[in-house]
């Protein structure tokens, strides 16, 4: 299944064969309980006693297969709250859980030690019952699974003490995740086989990790750029020069240019994340603020009048925004 894109796509999203777009009739798996060889080997016998010659086509054994329920474990779902500079750099995080796995006095197999189990008097070790309705029509013939033994074929005499007979015990484990780069909020990292364990030797389900990014005192993401502000006095806005600014990694030195306005973003290529899906870095975009004095000293009224007076103080008047700026 797994060979197939879109199959994989589709496990990889709900953890089984099932979902959208996925073949209708989830009833008409063995894992449900429902064998069609068996269905229509018995429908074939029942008018007139053909089915062997069916079961020899569906039986890859050449003999005639007990349609063991496996009951599947749970998947396990978490939250990953990551950092940004985990996000940059990728990280392996150590986690606690708690699961359900293999009972280790029992082996799985939720019978005591010493004891065996038995076939289901109720289905004679199919894990599959079969009803006959006759009508005027004809015969219709159903098959389910065994509520007895839920599929399994078989029944526990005398279950295992340490887990009741369910061949699984809940413990609290400590796992590790394998963080890459570039992950961002909403995606999430499966992991395989690390769900609870299943009833009795049943197949174990998955452990989703979702990503959760925790906020950065500095930046915000768009994407794989950073984006933070960087408030500038009134005279560095109209002198320009180098000023210092906070990169991810440390500190990086950037150009205002004179008479720079409030607003205007400067870009430090290749200080942003690395990209997830491609190769390459992001940006950093460092958002200029004109910081303007809440409260001037006496001094500083007296220079920003003199600076009132100047003629290339003034501002221009009144005008159209310009929509595409």
């Amino acid at each position: 299944m797994l060979h197939d894109p879109e199959k994989r796509a589709r496990y990889d999203r709900f953890g089984h064969g099932t979902g959208p777009g996925a073949p209708p009739g989830g009833g008409f798996t063995e894992a449900e309980g429902f064998d069609l060889a068996d269905a229509l080997r018995a429908f074939m016998r029942d008018f007139g006693g053909m089915g062997g010659g069916f079961g020899e086509v569906f039986d890859s054994g050449g003999g005639r297969r007990a349609a063991r329920n496996e009951r599947r474990g749970r998947n396990l779902e978490i939250r990953l709250p990551l950092t940004l500079e985990e996000i940059a750099n990728g990280a392996e995080k150590v986690i606690k859980i708690r699961r359900m796995v293999p009972c280790s006095e029992c082996k799985g197999a939720g019978a005591k030690q010493g004891s065996s189990t038995k076939a289901c008097p109720t289905c004679g070790g199919s894990g599959q019952v079969r009803s006959v309705q006759r009508s005027v029509f004809g015969q219709m013939i159903s098959v389910t699974t065994c509520e007895r033994c839920h599929g399994e074929g078989v029944i526990i005499e005398q279950p295992c003490p340490k887990c009741s007979g369910e061949g699984r015990v809940r413990v609290q484990e400590e796992i590790s995740i394998r963080v890459p780069p570039g992950v961002m909020e909403g995606n999430y990292i499966p992991l395989r086989g690390m769900g609870d364990a299943g009833v009795r030797g049943g197949p174990p389900g998955d452990l989703i990790a979702h990503i959760e990014e925790i906020p950065h005192p500095i930046f915000a993401r768009e994407g794989e750029d950073l984006i933070t502000e960087l408030p500038i006095s009134i005279s560095r806005a109209a002198l320009g020069g180098k000023v210092e600014v906070p990169t991810l990694g440390g500190r990086a030195k950037v150009t205002i240019p004179q008479g720079i306005q409030s607003g205007q973003v400067l870009r430090l290529r290749g200080k942003g994340l690395k990209s997830l899906q491609r190769s390459g870095t992001g940006d950093l975009l460092v958002r200029v603020v004109v910081h303007t004095p809440t409260k001037p000293t006496d001094r500083g009224k007296a220079l920003f009048t003199e600076l009132e007076q100047l003629a290339d103080s003034q501002v221009p008047p009144p005008h159209r925004p310009d929509r595409n700026g």
